[in-house]
């Protein structure tokens, strides 16, 4: 496993960033999956410079047929991160509510875009607040930014691909709850189990409930059953979550691993792909 570039940032280092001549872009994501919208948690205080980007209507495409948050439309992607001042090669921040998941999926998203500076705040807006870092009110007017989506600079899975790399005998990995993978409960989507062959590992193994994610070392044992050289994707309910997975793999060293987008809440969109419960491979 190759060594991974500066994925997370911590808050002081952040601050001392945000205080030179030329700070980073900085994208506040913060959002939940069953509301109120982040935008209110904006607008009551956020990092100085941030501006907010909403997953739901900015970073995905709308619900439908490719799950709950499909790939965005590039154009449409291309105007929202103009406007918010992101440039061509010059550095992102994001960050969230402090579960990391948002700020992963925006982190995935920017990447998939051809954007390669991106990096997360670790802890997310609680760590920044922790530390007593200034935050603000105001809402910038940032300079419109250059960058061109170029997308493809991440691998993606839709459902063939998901299906196809388990039998070539690579790993997909299922990082929602053992419930929800064994198919015991379901509380969002109307099919409970699970893609069979999927290997089921919780993303409470790799990260807390604050966002922080384990420390490579860690990452690495966690993430064993993927071995080097062969394939590895990830999927959750609808791509947030199995962002941060995506994330957790790139500090492990695999940065190749994919990402199924549309998760499974774009699998049983098709009543013919199959459907497993129960205990298959679990390591939750």
């Amino acid at each position: 496993m190759s060594a991974s570039p500066a994925l997370l940032v911590e808050p002081a280092a952040l601050a001392a960033e945000i205080a030179a001549a030329d700070p980073p872009t900085l994208l506040d994501v913060r959002w939940r999956l069953a509301g109120p919208p982040g935008r209110e948690d904006y607008d009551d205080g956020h990092l100085p410079g941030a501006v907010f980007v909403d997953l739901d209507a900015d970073l995905c495409g709308p619900p439908g047929a490719g799950g709950r948050h499909p790939l965005p439309d590039p154009a449409a992607l291309q105007q929202v991160l103009r406007a918010a001042g992101v440039r061509a090669g010059h550095p992102v921040v994001v960050y969230d509510g402090g579960d990391s998941m948002a700020a992963a999926r925006a982190w995935w998203t920017l990447r998939w875009a051809g954007h390669q500076q991106v990096r997360v705040l670790h802890g997310g807006y609680p760590a920044w607040v922790a530390q007593h870092l200034p935050v603000v009110t105001g809402t910038p007017c940032p300079v419109p930014g250059d960058i061109t989506v170029a997308p493809g600079g991440l691998p993606v899975l839709d459902a063939a691909a998901a299906a196809e790399l388990v039998a070539a005998g690579g790993t997909l990995l299922d990082v929602r709850a053992a419930a929800r993978y064994r198919g015991e409960t379901e509380p969002v989507d109307p099919v409970a189990g699970h893609i069979p062959g999927a290997r089921n590992v919780p993303a409470a193994r790799y990260a807390g409930p604050d966002g922080r994610v384990a420390a490579p070392p860690a990452l690495r044992q966690i993430f064993d059953e993927a071995p080097t050289g062969t394939p590895v994707g990830a999927y959750c309910g609808s791509g947030v979550t199995a962002a941060q997975a995506v994330l957790a793999l790139h500090l492990a060293g695999r940065a190749d691993a994919a990402l199924y987008v549309g998760s499974w809440s774009d699998w049983i969109t098709d009543p013919a792909r199959p459907v497993a419960t129960g205990e298959e491979t679990s390591t939750g």
